[in-house]
């Protein structure tokens, strides 16, 4: 018997919610990931989606990558809000 793949499980508990990863399931394809993730963390009606994705596939950011990631955005300004000219309506920004 070959091993079974790891999946990383994301549920999301309300309508209009982001998904929020809550654990890990081993199972031997996606079908019976999706199962056992509903079996194991929505078992009280918590959630209204889950998503299951093999870990494998999964490509992450190394928390000594974050300036290369994430300084070149402040160069641009085009994305923030302040550099657009906003209509009256929208005085709360």
């Amino acid at each position: 018997m070959s091993e079974w793949r790891l999946y990383e499980v994301f549920v999301r508990s309300k309508h209009g919610l982001n998904h929020k990863h809550v654990g890990s399931v081993h199972a031997a394809d996606a079908e019976m990931a999706m199962e056992n993730a509903r079996d194991l963390y929505t078992r009280r009606n918590e959630g209204v989606s889950i998503w299951v994705v093999p870990s494998d596939t999964i490509t992450a950011s190394a928390s000594d990558e974050k300036e290369v990631l994430f300084d070149p955005s402040e160069d641009k300004i085009y994305r923030h809000a302040s550099f657009y000219e906003l209509p009256d309506e929208v005085g709360h920004m």
